[in-house]
């Protein structure tokens, strides 16, 4: 690809611009461990709910939202339901206030504040950091290959290099240096870096969307865009099967939706909607969004910054997938079933920017993916250090070192995370494989001991150690010996490998101290099977009332999950000038965003002071 000096500087200004903020900012981080995680706590609602879209603007993801988009059509809204998308929903209209009044740094401390300091405290504290830990090294070999499928498309350079018998390709050594850079600035400011260029890359991401947007509806036609797909390609409601047939039109298109395990896309919905209850009532997994979480000031500012995340990052993201989509399957789409042979469809969206996009509107999304990528990656470079430092150095090898000591140990664990990211991205296959490896099989072995812990009083620390080591363990075995088999089919099997492994830890065990419970009910106040609980802490505090809004968060969380969707696929039926999808979904959005408003956010509060 041939860049103009007009592309190459709006990239190099940007890479610049970004460095410079995050080593502007860099002073005020380096405190200590609190604000260089969680940035004092000071740092504005706003500020990181933007942040917090921003670092969920990943380029991988986008590459993958593209090519569904472009496979499945409208009825690809559904598919992100893999991770949940709506757990954001969750976390906006409860967990995050549950979350942020513990007043901790990170998951695994927030642990110790539900199940104590004995043994089984202990064990529990320690599973939390070891999964924290995996998930951020699967995270950043899922970015590994992301970056690099986008750039080496993207860049001329051939940058492959052979050392003795070893030979690195060329999109490995493009996605090591790009994550060298964003290291860089990371562990140099903490969080305040990190939030201060994510605001900044929002607005840059933000503004390639929109141009992408504009570029497809003024290049392509509705007509153009109807003669290119099948039939069925614009309905939204999933079908038993997807009922999508490319024969005729791109033959290929029907070996990935077989290869992808889709085909049957009802009971898939049904089975992520499943999955999804329980991930969702989990919390959120120990990473960046919890640290966004623990980084506001009060519990009403998480809630209100989880929401405004899914406000700001759909319909900018959804615009610039369905742009993309759109001009791959009328212009590109024909290259590649001239081509002949397998297509690699997760380079749709760095092929379509190679050939497609005018001088500087090139340079501009490529600053804005670049921006996707160094935003998200940077969040977890971030937030996956702090369970090394602060709950495994700090606690228990070095428990009175200086702050200055801290923060350089700091600056090691995350040189260390991302090289070993590296080098599991090294053995990764694709985007798509480590998407569902991700979702479906580490993160059902997270959901059994994480829902038990909110809802049931006389679940225990043992109980969560052996329910997550369960867990994992199951995940393992499902990635190393059945790496073909549909990670979405067995999540119930990991599921129930956790659920016995926590209800027999729990139960062969004794309960966790009164003392302990009775201090973690007084703050967080969850709902569920806490009567016993509740009823010796009033004796101690006996203003405490009980949290009865089980019967209204599940209305609004059901709310929500439709105004999340609208914020989807509005934008896309406005790309492909679907009008009358577009009204339905503006009249739904406005419809729940007033139920929300008088029956979520009026009514966000605190405890009162016990």
């Amino acid at each position: 690809m041939n860049f103009s000096i007009i592309d190459i500087g709006i990239i190099i200004g940007y890479i610049i611009l970004s460095i410079l903020i995050g080593f502007w900012i860099s002073k005020r981080a380096n405190k200590n461990l609190q604000n260089y995680f969680l940035g004092g706590n000071q740092l504005k609602w706003y500020f990181l709910g933007l942040s917090n879209g921003s670092g969920m603007f990943d380029i991988s993801g986008t590459a993958w939202t593209v090519t569904i988009l472009f496979v499945y059509g409208v009825k690809s809204v559904w598919i992100p339901w893999l991770w949940p998308v709506w757990n954001q929903i969750f976390i906006m209209v409860f967990m995050a206030v549950w979350l942020r009044r513990s007043n901790v740094m990170t998951g695994a401390e927030w642990i110790t504040t539900r199940f104590g300091n004995d043994k089984g405290g202990r064990l529990s504290h320690i599973i939390v950091i070891i999964f924290a830990i995996i998930s951020a090294i699967g995270f950043i070999a899922y970015f590994f290959v992301g970056i690099g499928k986008f750039a080496v498309t993207i860049f001329p350079w051939d940058l492959s290099l052979t050392i003795g018998s070893i030979h690195i390709i060329s999109e490995y050594m493009y996605a090591t240096i790009l994550l060298a850079l964003t290291t860089l600035y990371v562990i140099k400011g903490g969080m305040y870096s990190v939030v201060a260029t994510e605001v900044m890359q929002f607005f840059v991401m933000t503004i390639a969307c929109i141009s992408v947007a504009w570029f497809a509806m003024t290049h392509v036609s509705a007509e153009e865009i109807n003669a290119a797909v099948p039939n069925g390609w614009f309905d939204i409601m999933p079908s038993w099967n997807t009922s999508l047939d490319w024969t005729g039109i791109f033959d290929q298109v029907n070996d990935k939706i077989a290869q992808d395990g889709f085909g049957m896309l009802g009971a898939l919905v049904m089975m992520m909607f499943f999955k999804g209850i329980f991930s969702s009532l989990a919390g959120p997994v120990p990473g960046y969004d919890m640290q966004r979480v623990l980084s506001t000031q009060t519990p009403r500012d998480a809630a209100k910054m989880s929401g405004l995340t899914s406000l700001v990052l759909y319909p900018p993201r959804y615009l610039m997938v369905t742009g993309l989509a759109v001009l791959g399957l009328v212009f590109v789409a024909p290259t590649l079933k001239a081509g002949g042979g397998e297509v690699d469809f997760e380079k749709i969206l760095p092929y379509v920017i190679n050939n497609m996009l005018p001088v500087g509107l090139k340079g501009i999304i490529l600053a804005g993916l670049l921006a996707a990528f160094m935003s998200t990656f940077s969040a977890f470079v971030n937030s996956a250090p702090a369970y090394i430092v602060n709950d495994l150095y700090k606690r228990y090898i070095n428990p009175h070192a200086s702050d200055k000591k801290y923060i350089r140990i700091s600056y090691i664990a995350s040189i260390g995370i991302v090289i070993v990211g590296i080098i599991f991205g090294f053995f990764s296959a694709s985007i798509n494989s480590l998407t569902l490896w991700i979702t479906s099989s580490l993160y059902g072995g997270y959901v059994a001991a994480n829902v038990l812990k909110w809802v049931w009083w006389r679940f225990n620390g043992y109980g969560y150690f052996w329910g997550m080591l369960a867990g994992l363990a199951g995940s393992t075995v499902k990635f190393l010996f059945f790496p073909n088999t549909p990670d979405i089919y067995i999540f119930p099997i990991i599921l129930l490998m956790a659920s016995l492994g926590s209800f027999l830890g729990c139960l062969l065990t004794k309960p966790v101290d009164d003392e302990t419970l009775i201090e973690f009910y007084k703050n967080v106040r969850p709902w569920g099977w806490w009567k016993p609980v509740h009823d010796k802490a009033r004796k101690i505090y006996p203003g405490l009332t009980k949290n009865k809004d089980l019967a209204r968060d599940s209305f609004n969380i059901l709310v929500g999950i439709v105004w999340q969707m609208t914020l989807i696929v509005a934008p896309i039926y406005l790309v492909v000038r679907h009008y009358n999808g577009l009204i339905i979904s503006l009249v739904l959005l406005v419809v729940t965003s007033v139920i929300l408003k008088y029956n979520w956010l009026d009514k966000i509060k605190d405890y009162e002071p016990s």
